[in-house]
């Protein structure tokens, strides 16, 4: 295992965006994999940003980690938006050791060793991510037999051990979430090619389907009670480093549409105006409505970020979470639209990088935090209702 810790100056470097930015138009048209980024990203240490440097990685919070993903996405959403599934696990990780708990202190050695995790959550027709599942958990000798499919794995290509969560239903009264990681080369694991989406091509995030894996006790980090009940430190330390991650990402990808946007309006010319369309009073009105955006991103995220790196001890961290990642998604969209609406037909073009901001963003929507989880989560939490509750609405 590395020992040396990574100097923070070169995980991500001026020429590496460079040619992360020329690749990414290629990976969206090709639907491939950002293989010639993921070796870059692997050598330089980025993939051990979160790891603390006494175990050779970068030791960074989440504000700096976060600030590293929106610069990435500048460059390349997709890119960024995979290799945070794997960074958010070392990030959690690290911060349990913080707290003096070690379940996870095994990921951050196998992550300097060269081990890639990725989150295998996502399910159909579950709408409470983490907290409840539609994958099974049976108790065998030893650990656990799990069963389920599981959809958006991003970093198919090239993740060793996949972070699952699957509930057990041995006794219907009291249900429980198993939290644990699954080798890839367990038997029963298939990785299945399905992804061919509007956007974010790059992650390649396939689905995965569970066929009565094996996972032994070492490797299942928490058992606890389904819902809201059972949430810990993991999970709001999974929801901090995921969400947040998923909310720096968007942003990069909205200040690079209001970067190319303030640089092309100077351009575009009317035969109706003597001046330039940046002098259209309207023009001028979209590009303060970005800019206004943008600053309230960057504060929101910022704080909510740095809050959570120092270890101030909010009461309602859930609330704080989920609502940044909603506020800046949405936020980000708005950034990008303007950018189309400013663009005139020019952006419809596969040519124009606009057209493909414009497809990454819209996978924004589909993250967990999205609207509908997000104000009920914010709405009952604030008002003292319990989310757990069997009767969820009326």
């Amino acid at each position: 295992m590395a020992t040396t810790a990574i100097d923070p100056a070169r995980l991500l470097t001026d020429d590496m965006l460079e040619r992360f930015d020329q690749r990414a138009p290629e990976y969206d048209r090709k639907n491939s994999f950002f293989n010639e980024d993921w070796e870059e990203l692997r050598r330089s240490g980025y993939l051990l940003a979160a790891v603390p440097t006494e175990m050779g990685g970068a030791g960074l919070g989440l504000d700096e980690v976060c600030r590293l993903q929106s610069r990435l996405a500048y460059s390349a959403p997709p890119t960024a938006l995979a290799v945070n599934m794997h960074v958010y696990w070392t990030g959690v990780a690290a911060d349990l050791l913080r707290m003096g708990d070690t379940s996870c202190r095994w990921m951050l050695e196998k992550a300097a060793d060269g081990e890639v995790f990725c989150a295998l959550h996502g399910e159909a027709g579950n709408d409470m991510p983490l907290l409840l599942s539609s994958s099974s958990a049976e108790r065998a000798d030893g650990g656990w037999r799990v069963t389920g499919h599981k959809i958006f794995g991003s970093l198919s290509p090239v993740w060793t051990y996949g972070g699952f969560h699957a509930m057990d239903t041995s006794d219907p009264a009291a249900p429980r979430i198993v939290h644990g990681f699954i080798p890839r080369s367990s038997e029963g694991v298939q990785v299945v090619d399905t992804w061919d989406t509007l956007g974010m091509r790059a992650t390649q995030s396939q689905d995965t389907v569970l066929d009565g894996v094996f996972v032994p006790d070492e490797l299942c980090t928490l058992v606890c009670p389904a819902g809201f009940a059972g949430a810990g430190p993991f999970q709001v330390a999974v929801f901090a480093w995921g969400l947040l991650g998923f909310a720096a990402v968007y942003r990069g990808a909205a200040r690079r549409a209001f970067d190319l946007t303030v640089q092309r309006m100077p351009e575009r010319t009317s035969v109706a105006l003597t001046h330039s369309m940046a002098h259209h009073p309207e023009v001028q009105h979209e590009v303060a409505e970005m800019r206004i955006a943008l600053d309230a991103m960057d504060a929101l995220l910022e704080t909510t970020a740095a809050d959570w790196a120092k270890g101030v001890q909010h009461a309602d961290w859930p609330v704080r979470i989920v609502g940044a990642r909603y506020f800046v998604l949405t936020k980000a969209f708005e950034v990008v639209d303007r950018a189309m609406d400013l663009s005139g037909g020019a952006a419809a073009f596969k040519r124009n990088r606009l057209e493909q901001l414009f497809r990454d963003v819209r996978m924004g929507r589909f993250h967990p935090g999205n609207t509908l989880l997000a104000h009920e989560l914010v709405g009952k939490l604030c008002l003292g209702i319990n989310p757990d509750d069997p009767q969820r609405w009326g």
